[in-house]
């Protein structure tokens, strides 16, 4: 008899330990008897009738995510792949549902999630799948919460987090845009550079209007200089013809200098020889003389023709 006491003593405390059992935070344990649903337990120290109950399965309460990737057409026969992220979790007063009404949530959530991406995509231009993304998700939201909820799942969030079409549409897509990148880099350069002519003539315009401005009035003071000029040399008894010449040759030779200061200088100024300046002077000095003796020759012939007419 001793030696039978030991084995059920210990039996008898394998059967009380198997009698408790816990459940971790945000975990729902669901427990049958013979096969029957029992109870439902939460987290913490929790106690079963040995062999008679049993664990049948855990489910956690935490926030679970499922991606879904879904291949479809767009309006312009486009094929694109999507990649869908669904945030769902059990609905904790609804763990009896969510355990014994679906086998396999995630297979449920990706069939509807198909269904409504390609009920959705099809309506839309590839151009306009990128832009109304949120409008996709939110259809998917909406569709997967009226299935699921009776179901015990709640649907947190969709979220559409990637968009890739064939890679033939993309390289064309990248096409397009470097096109009209460059377009527009090349108007604003037109731009650009018409700005700079503009700006450039308007420059021109004002250097040759200050330019101009700068020439008359250097010769108003050289005329006013020859005046005086001439005027002084009147006074010792030089004539108008004789120092008008006398200033031209001057200036001849004033020019003559000036080139000759310029060491690099390829002008060559013609006449000059030493016997040109006297030449330059009696030619200026006869022409003159002959446009005086001319001017005064019609002067009195138009009077000698009033005279006539009286």
């Amino acid at each position: 008899m001793g030696y039978l006491i030991y084995p059920i003593i210990f039996l008898g405390l394998v059967i009380l330990i198997s009698s408790f059992f816990i459940v971790k935070q945000q975990t729902a344990a669901i427990v049958e008897r013979f096969g029957k649903f029992q109870s439902i337990r939460h987290s913490g120290l929790q106690l079963k009738i040995p062999i008679v109950d049993r664990i049948a399965g855990k489910l956690s309460l935490k926030i679970q995510q499922l991606d879904v990737i879904v291949e479809t057409k767009t309006l312009d026969d486009v094929f694109v792949r999507l990649k869908v992220s669904v945030q769902y979790k059990v609905i904790r007063e609804k763990v009896y549902d969510a355990f014994y009404k679906l086998d396999y949530p995630h297979d449920q959530i990706t069939s509807y999630v198909f269904d409504v991406v390609r009920a959705e995509v099809p309506k839309m231009k590839l151009d306009d799948v990128f832009v109304k993304k949120d409008d996709i998700a939110i259809a998917v939201k909406r569709e997967l919460n009226e299935a699921m909820l009776d179901y015990g799942y709640d649907i947190i969030k969709t979220l559409v987090t990637d968009i890739d079409p064939d890679a033939q549409v993309k390289e064309a897509m990248n096409r397009i845009n470097a096109s009209e990148r460059e377009k527009i880099a090349a108007q604003f350069e037109g731009d650009a550079q018409r700005i700079l002519i503009v700006e450039k003539a308007k420059a021109e315009a004002e250097s040759k209007r200050l330019q101009g401005q700068g020439i008359a009035d250097q010769r108003r003071e050289i005329a006013r200089g020859l005046e005086e000029s001439v005027e002084v040399l009147n006074r010792v008894g030089i004539n108008s013809q004789e120092a008008s010449a006398l200033i031209v040759v001057t200036q001849h030779y004033d020019t003559l200098q000036s080139l000759g200061e310029e060491t690099n200088s390829n002008l060559i100024l013609l006449p000059n020889a030493p016997q040109a300046g006297s030449n330059m002077l009696n030619d200026m000095v006869a022409s003159f003389t002959a446009s005086n003796q001319i001017g005064e020759a019609m002067k009195n012939a138009d009077k000698n023709k009033n005279k006539d007419k009286e």
